[in-house]
């Protein structure tokens, strides 16, 4: 029996492919990962400006996708995605052992941090901001 480890890839779409061709893209490699692997999360950050062209394309479609598998699975994985059409980028990493996988946040409401920094700076004792209290101290 080996051992499952946690991996993370992200994986960046051809823009050519079109919103059909990536999201069929999208579903084949979650298919993949399921057959072979524990899917944990998907998060899909859509179309981004690339930092340098590629392939004569200056944006591409994100994908990130977390998984727990055994360790032979991520070579396997990484073969499909040099042969596949409209796949211009990819990247697997083995996560730490104890990493957790993060999960999307929600956006807190704006009135709350004003709130919660009000008490903090109530309670916050007073500093002296002169320059010269310090060297007064220094020259007795």
């Amino acid at each position: 029996m080996a051992l499952k480890a946690n991996y993370e890839t992200v994986m960046v779409f051809s823009m050519k492919q079109g919103e059909d061709g990536i999201h069929a893209l999208i579903e084949k490699f979650k298919a993949l990962i399921e057959k072979h692997a524990t899917l944990q999360s998907v998060d899909e950050w859509g179309k981004r400006k690339l930092a340098y062209l590629i392939n004569k394309e200056s944006e591409g479609y994100y994908v990130l996708m977390n998984f727990e598998s055994e360790a032979e699975f991520p070579a396997e994985l990484d073969r499909i995605y040099k042969i596949t059409d409209g796949v211009i980028r990819s990247l697997i990493i083995r996560k730490p052992e104890g990493a957790e996988i993060p999960v999307a946040k929600e956006e807190p409401k704006a009135e709350a941090p004003a709130e919660e920094a009000a008490p903090a700076a109530e309670e916050a004792p007073a500093v002296d901001a002169s320059p010269e209290a310090p060297a007064e101290e220094a020259a007795e």
